[in-house]
């Protein structure tokens, strides 16, 4: 499938695009463009790998130009650059704008241009019943690109724009994980915003395995999401304080701007048309016209009682929940230097 193709990668210096390198580095594939506006992870990243099939760009998904040059010959396309802090974009929503949604139709707008085959889009369950900026921003993007699915130019070339939606991504960067482990390591207190909240909880793996099952399964404008297991904050703190053998206190300080108790991966009206997929649920998109009228439809779709969300998904215990922390490379490299 990736011989001799080409494969761009917007936000490819972080997390997700260093676990995709880890997959498609041992493959055939031609290229790999690592495109994003951090020179200095992108000298790390060359470093690192020393590897030729590697071509590093440094360009802002904000500039059209940049990107559209960048998308030149390009077969394949993850989109991945984002602001992804809640508390950032909630204090400066304007620049969460700039970049998840007007960044975001500048890649689309792009890779349209340039004929790209296969695109997907990373999105988050924030974007799904949101209430704070990043969520909203999210959930526009995916609706450019179902929009941007429906474009003659895509649809002519015979080309499919997808998305996935990802639960927490267990030690990125940013998250809670390493904010623990820190403090464990510090000796202070763990900050717990409310020992009730859960998220669902997804190894960077699954986020790899998330985006390969959308690339080969996907028709143009499907959202997937994995079924994921979920935690609560409070399970998660006990599990990495048995895991260090650690005796560090806990602090509640309350929940931070626009965090919500439990995050949602599918609304009731997508679980009432999506298809199951085993370890996936796929919701289409309605690729129906403005001409409504065109369209019989006697009865609506049945709605679902329950959203998918991490309050109604499998709850790990501490003992499933260390067992999980144990697959994670970063967990593993900070239990070694104890």
């Amino acid at each position: 499938m990736f011989k001799d193709k080409i494969l761009l990668i917007t936000g490819g210096t972080g997390s997700f695009g260093n676990a995709v390198l880890e997959k498609f580095l041992k493959s055939d594939i031609k290229e790999i463009r690592i495109f994003s506006r951090d020179e200095k992870k992108q000298e790390d990243m060359r470093i690192h790998y020393k590897n030729d099939k590697l071509n590093f760009i440094v360009g802002d998904v904000r500039d059209f130009n940049s990107i559209n040059r960048a998308m030149d010959g390009v077969d394949y396309l993850f989109h991945a650059a984002a602001l992804k802090q809640v508390p950032s974009c909630e204090f400066y929503p304007l620049q969460a704008i700039e970049t998840n949604i007007l960044g975001a139709e500048n890649v689309l707008e792009a890779a349209a241009n340039n004929n790209v085959k296969k695109t997907v889009v990373l999105s988050t369950d924030k974007a799904v019943y949101p209430i704070n900026t990043m969520g909203m921003s999210k959930a526009l993007m995916e609706k450019l690109a179902i929009s941007k699915a429906r474009d003659t130019r895509v649809r002519r070339n015979e080309g499919i724009i997808c998305a996935t939606r990802y639960g927490n991504v267990m030690a990125s960067r940013g998250s809670i994980i390493p904010l623990f482990i820190k403090q464990i390591k510090e000796g202070k207190n763990l900050t717990i915003t409310n020992p009730d909240m859960t998220r669902f909880m997804m190894s960077l793996t699954d986020s790899v395995d998330l985006v390969m099952f959308a690339f080969k399964n996907a028709n143009p404008g499907d959202i997937f999401v994995q079924k994921s297991p979920a935690a609560s904050i409070i399970t998660l703190a006990k599990a990495l304080k048995e895991l260090f053998k650690a005796e560090n206190e806990i602090t509640i300080i309350g929940a931070r701007h626009g965090e919500k108790m439990y995050e949602t991966l599918c609304s009731k009206e997508e679980m009432s048309k999506s298809d199951d997929m085993q370890d996936y649920y796929r919701v289409p998109a309605d690729m129906r016209d403005l001409n409504y009228t065109k369209y019989v439809q006697k009865d609506g779709p049945k709605l679902q009682e329950n959203e998918y969300n991490s309050d109604n998904t499998k709850q790990l215990n501490v003992e499933e929940l260390k067992e999980l922390l144990l697959t994670i490379d970063y967990v593993k490299e900070e239990l070694a230097t104890l």
